[in-house]
């Protein structure tokens, strides 16, 4: 029975496991969670805190590919360092080189080899982990999908955060790559050089990358549902068995007897061409608010809230359309936001000591104008001092 009883806790703790990369000998905590193993310099809860996370991002993954747990063989590998100079060592020895952050290291005849590594506690960290836990999730189904799929999906994914106190992926898109694409007008690679770019050649960088992101981000936000199916259908017929040739090929037969490409690429270049980023959408935002076009404005604001939901400004401005609209209880709702995501604190109080005088809150009203007052003094306190009396 202590026999037995041995061997269930090797299966269910943590334990702790020495990994020696050359003279370096490192002991890292172990926890194997639903779809992750993860190896951990900084200790068991590190270890199981890692796993949890990753076993969430590859739920938001895999809803959108939808792939069958069945092809897993084996749980996939993360080894987590907290020391830089083992890490560098580690990393040298399997590459030759370093690479700051994280880094995904695959092994095509040899996936019982493959893991992400990762140096926590590093600005780099924020920048690479996204992109290269991404990557592992899709090359452990697909070893070698298309290169403008994969590149274009890993910037898609680029922004996808963890919420460690609640235990939840967290996601504004990422348009980093949108002002060099527009940028490039009439010498931006046409949409079939870039599904074509594993056949024909590749597309020089950065150019590939901002095309392949363009491109995905155009087939996941189209209104058009033929051209996204066309993506999905793509996703389940990719093979795990062939290259990125042969695998650009079978996404090319899902894609050319349903639709013209002269179709859909102009509907490509249209919606990059009129795709707007985050500041663009407020300052067009804030000019038809200016020209009194407020179910214009309310839509950008809306948009850019929906792009950068944790931003101050789309909410403050919100807060000035419901305000003009007498929507006072929304208005309020809006500027409490604001100052939540870091909104100037004198601002926003002036704005909600406005809001509750036009509700007929005097009371409100007043503290609220008072802390304005207090916040910034050589703003606020001559316009507090002569409306105070209209609330008193």
């Amino acid at each position: 029975m202590k026999k037995i009883w041995v061997i269930v806790l090797m299966l269910v703790c943590l334990r702790t496991i020495n990994v020696t990369a050359q003279a370096v000998d490192t002991q890292f905590a172990e926890f194997t969670g639903t779809h992750y193993k993860v190896y951990a310099e900084g200790g068991q809860e590190a270890a199981k805190s890692l796993a949890m996370e990753m076993d969430v991002r590859f739920s938001v993954y895999n809803k959108l590919f939808r792939f069958s747990l069945s092809r897993l063989s084996q749980p996939l590998v993360v080894r987590s360092f907290t020391t830089k100079t083992a890490y560098d060592t580690y990393i040298q020895t399997k590459l030759g080189t370093l690479s700051n952050g994280a880094v995904y290291l695959h092994y095509n005849n040899r996936p019982d080899l493959n893991e992400l590594v990762r140096l926590e506690n590093t600005e780099a960290l924020l920048n690479t982990f996204p992109h290269q836990a991404f990557m592992q999730f899709l090359r452990a189904f697909v070893p070698n999908p298309p290169t403008w799929l994969q590149e274009g999906l890993a910037i898609y994914f680029a922004t996808l955060g963890y919420d460690q106190t609640k235990g939840e992926a967290t996601y504004e898109e990422n348009l980093a790559w949108l002002d060099m694409v527009k940028s490039w007008g009439t010498t931006a690679p046409s949409l079939e050089s870039v599904i074509m770019s594993d056949i024909q050649g590749p597309l020089p960088s950065p150019k590939l990358q901002g095309a392949s992101w363009a491109l995905v981000s155009f087939l996941l936000n189209t209104d058009i549902e033929e051209y996204r199916r066309s993506l999905y259908e793509i996703f389940m017929a990719l093979s795990p068995s062939e290259s990125r040739e042969g695998n650009s090929k079978l996404a090319l037969e899902r894609i050319i007897p349903w639709i013209q490409i002269d179709e859909i690429s102009k509907e490509y270049q249209n919606y990059i061409k009129e795709r707007k980023t985050f500041a663009e959408l407020i300052e067009a935002g804030r000019q038809a608010y200016s020209a009194k076009d407020l179910p214009k404005a309310e839509v950008l604001f809306l948009s850019a809230m929906n792009l950068q939901p944790h931003h101050y400004a789309p909410h403050y401005y919100l807060g000035l359309l419901s305000y003009e609209q007498k929507k006072y209880d929304m208005a309020e709702n809006y500027y409490r936001s604001a100052l939540l995501y870091g909104a100037d604190e004198a601002l926003v109080n002036y704005a909600l000591g406005l809001n509750a005088g036009a509700a007929g809150r005097k009371a409100d009203a007043v503290q609220y104008l008072e802390k304005a007052a207090a916040a910034a003094p050589e703003r606020y306190k001559a316009k507090v001092q002569e409306l105070l009396p209209r609330f008193k």
